[in-house]
């Protein structure tokens, strides 16, 4: 509101001119935001504040333009303004706050005219939604806002599962889950019968009869035969090199044996040299040195023989250790098979339990109990501060709105079937 208040004794120009003072303040002021006389300012809410002087003696005006602005109440109801300080706002109109703004620039700078000041509204404090709306919250006030009008500022009624205009949606959604969780049941079903196949050493597996005809088996099936071709072909190929290797082992045992055979003759040969040669060393007949190369020859050629037997050794432990790799393979592939199963087990019941909760919101969305074009029934309610208290008073949908209400909307019991 825009107020101008005038002091002092008046001639007949002097009080044209200021006339003339008031129209230019009216002029400086921002366009008004409209609203009722008697509406009482608050926190949050924001003021445009104008401040002209006439001065009698010198009959000039003067703008305050170092003081003109926008200012805010503060959260303690408190306007801070210029030459002035802290008026109390909160509570009051914005007529008694112009007085108060001329009269403590009067009185703080011992003025002899009364400045004049113009209040008006630039903004107001916020109002608050809840409840059944689109987007909760805190909106700028607007003039002439009523319930209806704050509703569709927040987005309008939130929609809610238990009338029928979610209905149409509860049902392409548990549709949709349905799809996802019925195509992982049969998945894991087909996955189960191929890993009982594996188990069992088989190269195929049937399909189960629970899913037969199902129009999504052929790919299903062979993505899980690729799968048990795989597991089976890795096992076949490192079985089939560990067995490749025993027989390379199992060979170089049975040469080295032959080796040994022939060595212990050649060891037989030269003992028998050693011996003719040792009578005739003791006679003088044959020198010492070829006695001790005999003797050489006949170590050399055992040593050969020890080396055989240790190569024998070796083989048949590198044997052994291919004969458990062999079955630790075999035992490996089972139990991962085996944990595999009891994980395939327990995601198929979870799989099961949630296609089965899908069909249940699929019926509930299409039941015509359930099925309903009506809109929702609303309650409104206004949370307002009056003279430092809050209440709760039932409104309408036409029922105006003030800065800094909140309002509450509920949704009425729905009628029992």
């Amino acid at each position: 509101m825009f107020e101008v208040f005038c002091s002092g004794p008046h001639s007949g120009r002097s009080r044209r001119l200021r006339l003339v003072a008031s129209c230019l303040a009216l002029s400086l002021a921002l366009p008004r935001i409209a609203i009722a006389d008697e509406y009482h300012l608050g926190s949050q809410d924001k003021l445009t504040i104008r401040i002209a002087e006439w001065q009698t003696v010198e009959g000039t005006f003067r703008d305050w333009s170092a003081v003109n602005g926008v200012y805010t109440v503060g959260p303690a109801g408190m306007l801070s303004v210029p030459f002035v300080g802290e008026l109390p706002a909160s509570g009051k109109t914005t007529a008694e706050v112009a007085v108060a703004i001329g009269e403590a620039l009067q009185h703080k700078l011992a003025l002899s005219d009364r400045p004049e000041a113009s209040v008006e509204m630039a903004q107001f404090r916020p109002f608050y939604i809840s409840g059944e709306v689109q987007n909760p919250g805190q909106f700028p006030y607007v003039p002439d806002l009523t319930v209806l009008k704050a509703v569709s500022i927040a987005g309008g009624i939130r929609r809610s599962a238990d009338y029928g205009p979610q209905l149409g949606k509860d049902l392409v959604t548990a549709k949709g889950n349905f799809d996802i969780y019925d195509d992982q049941r049969v998945r894991l079903i087909v996955k189960r019968a191929r890993i009982d196949a594996d188990l069992a050493g088989k190269s195929s597996f049937e399909v189960p009869k629970e899913v037969e005809g199902d129009p999504r088996l052929q790919a299903i099936v062979a993505d899980e035969m690729t799968i048990l071709t795989a597991d089976q072909k890795a096992l076949k190929l490192k079985l089939e090199a560990l067995s490749d290797l025993k027989g390379v082992l199992q060979a170089e045992i049975e040469s080295l044996q032959k080796k040994i055979v022939n060595q212990q003759k050649q060891v037989d040969l030269a003992q028998q040299q050693l011996t003719s040669i040792g009578p005739l060393a003791q006679k003088g007949l044959v020198a010492n040195a070829r006695l001790l190369d005999s003797q050489q020859s006949v170590t050399d050629l055992q040593g050969k023989i020890l080396d055989y037997e240790t190569a024998i050794l070796t083989a048949k432990q590198a044997i052994s250790k291919a004969t458990q790799d062999a079955i630790d393979a075999q035992n490996t592939l089972s139990s991962s098979l085996a944990a595999d199963r009891q994980q395939t087990e327990a995601d198929l019941n979870e799989a099961a339990l949630r296609v089965n909760m899908q069909k249940g919101l699929m019926a509930q969305a299409t039941d015509p109990a359930t099925a309903t074009n009506e809109e929702p029934t609303l309650i409104y309610s206004l949370l307002r501060a009056a003279d430092g208290k809050t209440s709760e008073i039932a409104v309408k949908e036409d029922t105006p709105v003030l800065p800094g209400d909140v309002i509450k909307v509920k949704l009425a019991p729905m009628p029992s079937q």
